[in-house]
């Protein structure tokens, strides 16, 4: 429902102005009714929920001021992000400008072309009143070229119209940076899912979109997932929902919200209606709507399923927890899973999304020496930091996450005999934990009570699984527990293909090194990572991986050839004994159709 109108001015009031369309800044105002009588203390996140690393998002704020009565008032910067002001007797208001020139789902852009902001990056908080009401203007630019833009976001509107400038309210300041702002020429489609509205907003140039198509099969996405955590009700945790889509020529990424998510894609990847129709759905466009499903699903899981240590949030510093295997992983599995249980994709397309990520996750030596749950705890300063040697040192609480996931479901079918699976253990963290967590903040669940309530709701006991593949880094043994479901899993890679075992990229026209793996040809030979490949005996080496691929393809496994590089200004010599490709190519089949991958793609039982 939408929140009544409050009968007197909220204690804390923002306005946001794009002042800059070319200089790329918003101009922000955050008014205090009552300000602490010691001097009011204002601070800026350091970090945004979901994105797992100090971000520092002050450093965006170029000048700061304060006033009361008309008057100036002296600030005092107490750290990096925190600001006090001076006692006053009145309101207080506090101007300051924020540069907007990040594109991406995490912080704020602005252009002439669109704007987009997460509250995190603008919204000074106000230290001690952060649970009283917030109120924000959102004003329109001044530039006449952005006459006709409109507003998107799934904050409740106060004073503004639907999709129109104006004022916004939230309950609270953590529902005020929960709810992400674009702003632009957009296009714009609405569509119910189980009675509630969902918007679908796409900002950038993309010719001949097919808005009816992706209507259609979102539609089918979040119906989906709200069956699923609702399979008697039907009943969506939020009362309006909202995809802001920006398209680029190259892009990936998305931010999950309490009613909303960010999301960034690669125009091609968005459904034309020019476009031949075929019966399998394009790869990019499938990528898009894997992007939209696992979004979606932290509506529940994450945004109000949450680890302990998230509820609440500690803006100003690192929060650690050992449980983004389960909240991340755990969403990395149902993502694709909700694609062919709401029909989009079939059973085939769908085996051969989870080959491709049991290869990622084989194909990193970090799997040997990290376990997700340390990798959980560690993102901060190592999955959301990788460099060159990340492969060989860390594991994607991601990908290995999601293979986890799958391996507790196949265990759990198998051993109770198709009447309990994981999704019984998805809906009991639901209804205990994420249910009820707003309006007020609810208390989130420690790993100690996700692995009790594994136990509690399956009937086995599932310890011996935590300790070897969550806390411990043994592979996943999904061939043998795929075993009575009729699929087969195999690694089909052939080893002729000779290889140095390293990723590869462009530096200019010249072809780099990103990383070597450990073990691999190029790491036997002394080759490090940003070296700049010259040639091989004696022939160049042109940027791309195809034409190192061409050169090596004149020899065999077991050759030995010469390779010229450069390390720094240094040209270096290095004797590189090809190997067979080491990449793992993993392949799923399904050997007995009557078992239709074990029943993975419905629930278990009836609910």
């Amino acid at each position: 429902m939408k929140k009544p109108t409050p009968k007197k001015p909220a204690a804390i009031q923002y306005a946001i102005v794009p002042k800059d369309l070319g200089g790329h800044l918003f101009d922000v105002t955050v008014t205090v009714a009552a300000p602490s009588p010691e001097g009011q203390v204002f601070a800026l996140p350091a970090w945004i929920p979901g994105s797992y690393m100090i971000r520092e998002f002050s450093r965006n704020i170029i000048q700061i001021r304060a006033e009361s009565n008309g008057k100036p008032v002296a600030l005092t910067k107490l750290d990096k992000h925190s600001w006090q002001a001076a006692p006053v007797a009145g309101a207080l208001s506090v101007q300051y400008e924020v540069y907007a020139w990040d594109l991406s789902v995490r912080a704020a852009h602005l252009d002439q072309t669109h704007g987009f902001f997460n509250g995190t990056s603008v919204y000074l908080r106000v230290l001690g009143q952060e649970q009283t009401p917030h109120e924000v203007d959102i004003q329109r630019p001044l530039d006449a070229a952005a006459k006709t833009w409109r507003v998107a976001t799934s904050l409740p509107e106060l004073g503004a119209k639907r999709y129109g400038f104006g004022t916004y309210v939230a309950s609270d300041y953590d529902e005020l940076i929960d709810h992400p702002v674009e702003m632009g020429d957009f296009a714009l489609a609405t569509f119910k899912a189980h009675g509630i509205a969902h918007d679908i907003v796409v900002s950038g140039r993309v010719p001949n979109l097919d808005m009816a198509r992706l209507q259609a099969d979102l539609k089918a996405i979040c119906e989906t997932q709200i069956a699923f955590f609702e399979p008697r009700s039907r009943r969506a945790p939020m009362d309006r929902y909202v995809f802001l889509t920006l398209a680029v020529g190259d892009g990936y990424g998305g931010l999950e919200h309490r009613a909303s998510t960010a999301l960034i894609c690669t125009r091609a990847d968005l459904p034309s209606t020019v476009a031949p129709k075929v019966a399998d759905i394009g790869e990019g466009y499938l990528k898009f709507l894997g992007l939209c499903s696992h979004e979606y699903f932290h509506t529940w899981n994450v945004k109000r399923i949450k680890p302990a240590a998230f509820a609440p949030y500690d803006l100003q510093n690192e929060t650690y927890t050992p449980l983004l295997w389960l909240f991340e992983g755990f969403t990395s599995y149902y993502d694709d899973l909700m694609l062919v249980r709401s029909g989009i994709i079939g059973e085939a397309a769908y085996l051969k999304l989870l080959g491709k990520a049991v290869s990622g996750v084989l194909r990193g030596s970090g799997r040997t020496k990290q376990s997700v749950a340390d990798s959980s705890f560690d993102a901060w300063g190592k999955y959301y930091r990788q460099d060159e040697n990340a492969p060989n040192a860390i594991v994607s609480y991601y990908g290995k996450g999601s293979l986890i996931a799958l391996a507790f479901d196949l265990t759990i079918r198998a051993k109770t005999e198709g009447k309990k699976s994981l999704d019984d253990v998805m809906l009991a963290l639901w209804q205990r934990y994420g249910r009820d967590f707003y309006p007020s903040v609810g208390r989130g669940v420690t790993d100690a009570e996700v692995e009790a309530l594994f136990d509690e709701i399956s009937g086995l006991k599932l310890k011996p699984l935590f300790d070897k593949y969550v806390r411990g880094t043994a592979d996943l043994p999904l061939a043998r527990l795929y075993g009575p479901f009729g699929v087969k899993l195999e690694d089909v890679r052939k080893n002729a293909k000779p290889a140095f075992d390293v990723g590869i990229g462009r530096d200019g026209g010249d072809c780099k090194l990103t990383q070597v793996h450990e073990g691999g040809a190029a790491h036997r030979a002394g080759l490090s990572a940003g070296d700049i490949l010259v040639a091989v005996e004696g022939l160049r080496v042109a940027g791309s991986p195809a034409n190192l691929d061409a050169l090596l393809s004149r020899y065999k496994v077991g050759d030995t050839v010469g390779v010229h590089a450069f390390r720094r200004d240094e040209l270096m010599t290095f004797s590189v004994q090809l190997q067979g490709d080491r990449v793992p190519d993993v392949k799923l089949t399904l050997v007995d159709e009557r078992k239709k991958v074990a029943g993975l793609a419905r629930p278990s039982a009836p609910r």
